[in-house]
């Protein structure tokens, strides 16, 4: 895969690529205009943890293979997180019935190629170039690329998810089919507290948070919020504990393992925040959110007691606290989860691109993902009507 002007090779192994330039390139496609920040989840520091912890390899159904584009002279003008897959697992856009069909009509769905953070529900860049009028060359030849390894590893097809708009343009330029789904964001309007947030929602809406947020801390519950040197080992076993007991009952085996959580917290405590409860002198639940420049990113939640709206308080409310007082202007609270709606996240579009070598099968798939566009939409706007913001002043 090359010409003139670039080389395209494929990275078995993130470490192989070298940290200062795929950050570079991540920084420059992150948060432009902002503090140039990298999205947390799309720095060498969390993809190069989940490799060395071995919960992304092989084994487990997830094979690096990297795209790194170069110039002549070897300087790495682009890179794009991708994985040769054996399954669809951890991915959040969900292709099961696609696989299922292909099979039945005697396709090989597996190996496919997936671009995405695994086991991450949040958008962000996924063809990592520069600036400027090189970056758009750049991404194409990125998308050529992907079409180009799909034919070499003898893959179905390449699905990239959670796009950013620049890049699911350029993936649709190159014959890649659109999808979009939805999630629920929290936006901060400049709020200078919780208060001045609750304000803002239909007075019945306000009371059901406040209660809750009492409620939530009714047995004695103290919460921390952790973060950088704060977080301690404790806090980190602690927290694994929940995360392994929710996870098994959700997904029968968590993808994560503790190794994970030792690698992060030595190379980004700093992007961070743990909100752990305590209850008489013990942890008994707690979440993990990831910093970014301008936003908050939710991702694991769990608990050893069960206490009514403690979810709630640790997930959500909290999570809008610290974007308060951080000056966020985003809260994503991961995947799905409509009772997030009453409590000011409002349903926010998702993009993905699906490239289907087999010509009939790509039709097909063209024809359901109208359909769906078409009920994701509708959805969403049903859904943004039923948000929590009054309408019209009333009393508190």
């Amino acid at each position: 895969m090359s010409d003139p002007t670039f080389t395209l090779r494929v990275g078995s192994e993130i470490a192989r690529i070298p940290a200062a330039a795929w950050n570079a390139l991540a920084r420059s496609g992150s948060c432009v205009g902002l503090d140039n920040s990298i999205n947390p989840f799309i720095s060498h520091e969390f993809l190069s943890s989940l490799e060395e912890s071995r919960c992304v390899a092989a084994e487990t159904g997830w094979l690096p293979q990297h795209l790194v584009l170069e110039a002549p002279d070897g300087v790495v003008l682009g890179v794009c997180p991708a994985y040769l897959k054996s399954h669809s697992q951890g991915e959040y856009v969900f292709d099961h019935g696609w696989a299922d069909a292909y099979e039945r009509a005697g396709g090989r769905y597996y190996p496919k190629l997936q671009v995405s953070v695994p086991f991450t529900p949040a958008t962000g860049p996924r063809l990592l170039v520069g600036t400027g009028a090189p970056a758009q060359t750049a991404r194409l030849a990125l998308a050529q690329g992907l079409k180009a390894l799909a034919g070499m590893r003898n893959a179905s097809s390449v699905h990239a998810t959670f796009l950013t708009e620049a890049d699911a343009a350029a993936l649709e330029a190159e014959d890649f089919l659109p999808r979009i789904d939805q999630q629920f964001h929290w936006t901060n309007k400049g709020y200078g507290s919780f208060e001045d947030f609750l304000g803002e929602l239909a007075s019945r809406k306000r009371k059901a948070i406040r209660r809750e947020r009492r409620e939530a801390l009714a047995d004695g519950i103290e919460i921390e919020a952790l973060t950088g040197a704060a977080i301690t080992e404790e806090a980190w076993d602690a927290f694994f504990r929940f995360y392994m007991d929710t996870g098994s009952r959700k997904w029968g085996r968590p993808y994560l393992n503790r190794q994970f959580y030792t690698l992060i917290g030595e190379r980004m405590a700093d992007r961070v925040l743990l909100v752990m409860a305590r209850r008489a002198g013990r942890y008994i639940a707690g979440a993990i959110n990831f910093i970014g420049a301008d936003t908050l990113y939710g991702r694991h939640w769990g608990c050893i007691e069960d206490h009514p709206f403690l979810h709630f308080e640790v997930c959500y409310h909290q999570a809008i606290d610290f974007a308060i007082a951080r000056g966020l202007t985003t809260v994503e609270a991961g995947a799905q989860g409509e009772h997030k709606l009453a409590r000011g996240y409002l349903p926010v579009t998702t993009r993905s691109a699906h490239y289907i070598a087999d010509p009939g099968f790509r039709e097909a798939v063209a024809q359901y993902l109208v359909r769906e566009r078409r009920h994701v939409e509708s959805a969403g706007e049903e859904l943004a009507a039923l948000g929590p913001f009054h309408r019209i002043p009333d009393e508190a």
